[in-house]
């Protein structure tokens, strides 16, 4: 079948605004990372409904055509990148909350909500849902579910797998599934919901979603302190991560990225001149004021040259919007960067850190690093000129390095953004051969003419 016929059935399922065909399809063609490749798609689809994807995707069984789920786009590894000849499946234009219970403390939502918004949604109701990407006021729901996504509060409540109890999915023959629970509890059969998250679309097209919630937590307290040297920094994170207390964000931020953010955002509240930077908060009810006080404590104690404290919310928010920059920040240095993340377990992070150091002094380039250095996410980032080619390849090829340190210190290649194409070569050093197969098998179970999102994540 031709394009064209193709793209005639899709305009008889859908709304002319739902389809973008052709040259108008490649706007919608690449999510936001730099240095991943991209194919050429048939057309990009706009469902409103599970009911119109499982359409769209019956129609594309139906013709041996390729899907590639997509959110927003807001992705850093290439996971929603098209590859010639697919359709582009969006679900951006799924945005209803469809029920927020306060009794069972579950939101139901389309994929396509913003987190943001959803966040706000149900604080209205007295509720709180913890995942918070720093991309959050862009990224969907859905694209979370993909990745399993994290962010800057997972030091104390975990990541968005932690919060899915049912997944409404369509399945590559275009068949729609429920998954999991609405209930606390449950372990009747396997657990196919904890399996598509984190799945990346290869699975199935997750289009809507029971979440967990939690009560309002106390208003948040922080901390921005500022230190001559990383290995300050650390020693400080350390100290903090033993105490009794557990802070909600503790986020570290290097010179370099320092810089970047002041730069790009001069009313940031960053300190200028420090060598490394942390982000400390407390959300604990009627205890966040004197948690941040014994983090400030420790902090000095530790060596930090400033420590100011946030006592209120819009203090800490301050400080957390210039965190929330940094993405856009590294990529003004140069015009693009390799913002990805590597997890090891904490007490490697020196190891790490010193590791990509020399990487970065072997190939000539520099590698700043930020992350969620409370549990062990770093995000280590390379700018350059997407224009120059040498430039492109050198980062490139210096990511790789980063990425085989990671793992070679117990790590593993993503803790929250994702295989997508840009890390599929570290898997079989990190998975290992018979763990890989398995998995290819999982994958043949659900999509057995592979579909879904090809040649991503497996």
């Amino acid at each position: 079948m031709t394009d064209h016929a193709i793209i005639a059935e899709l305009a008889a399922l859908l709304d002319a605004t739902q389809l973008a065909a052709g040259d108008a399809a490649l706007a919608f063609d690449r999510d936001h990372s730099d240095g991943t490749g991209q194919g050429v798609p048939i057309a990009a689809v706009f469902p409103t409904s599970t009911d119109q994807v499982a359409a769209v995707v019956r129609l594309a069984a139906k013709h041996g055509v390729p899907i590639v789920p997509q959110g927003t786009r807001s992705g850093l590894a290439g996971g929603a990148n098209a590859v010639d000849g697919c359709l582009l499946l969006s679900l951006e234009g799924m945005t209803s909350i469809l029920s927020i219970d306060v009794a069972d403390q579950v939101v139901t939502t389309q994929a396509g909500v913003i987190t943001f918004e959803l966040v706000r949604a149900v604080a209205e109701r007295g509720l709180f849902y913890p995942p918070d990407p720093g991309s959050w006021a862009i990224s969907t729901i859905g694209g979370n579910i993909a990745t399993n996504a994290g962010g800057m509060r997972c030091v104390k409540y975990g990541v968005t797998g932690d919060f899915v109890r049912e997944l409404t999915v369509v399945l590559a023959s275009g068949e729609i599934i429920r998954t999991g629970h609405r209930t606390v509890k449950g372990v009747a059969g396997l657990d196919l919901t904890s399996l598509i998250v984190g799945s990346e679309g290869t699975l199935g097209i997750v289009t809507e979603a029971t979440l967990a919630l939690l009560p309002t937590p106390g208003e948040p307290c922080g901390v921005l302190a500022a230190f001559p040297s990383p290995s300050q920094a650390l020693a400080a994170a350390d100290a903090i991560m033993a105490t009794g207390r557990r802070p909600s964000i503790l986020e570290y931020l290097d010179a370099g990225t320092i810089a970047a953010i002041s730069s790009f955002s001069p009313s940031s509240r960053l300190p200028g001149g420090a060598g490394a930077a942390l982000i400390i908060q407390s959300d604990e009810a009627g205890r966040a004021a004197a948690d941040v006080e014994e983090y400030a404590a420790i902090a000095l104690a530790c060596g930090a040259t400033t420590v100011d404290i946030a006592q209120d919310a819009a203090a800490v928010d301050a400080i957390m919007e210039a965190r929330r920059m940094l993405h856009g920040a590294m990529r003004a240095v140069a015009g693009a960067s390799l913002n990805e993340d590597v997890s090891v377990p904490r007490s490697r992070l020196a190891e790490l850190l010193n590791g990509i150091a020399a990487i970065g002094q072997n190939a000539g380039v520099d590698i700043f690093s930020a992350g969620h250095i409370g549990d062990g996410n770093l995000h280590p980032i390379i700018c350059f000129d997407p224009a120059d080619a040498a430039a492109v390849a050198t980062a490139n090829d210096t990511y790789q390095h980063v990425i085989a340190l990671a793992i070679s210190l117990g790590g593993t290649a993503s803790g929250e953004h994702g295989i997508g194409s840009l890390k599929r070569a570290h898997l079989d050093a990190e998975l290992g051969p018979t763990v890989r197969q398995l998995q290819r098998s999982v994958k043949h179970a659900f999509d057995p003419a592979g579909l879904l999102n090809p040649g991503k994540k497996l």
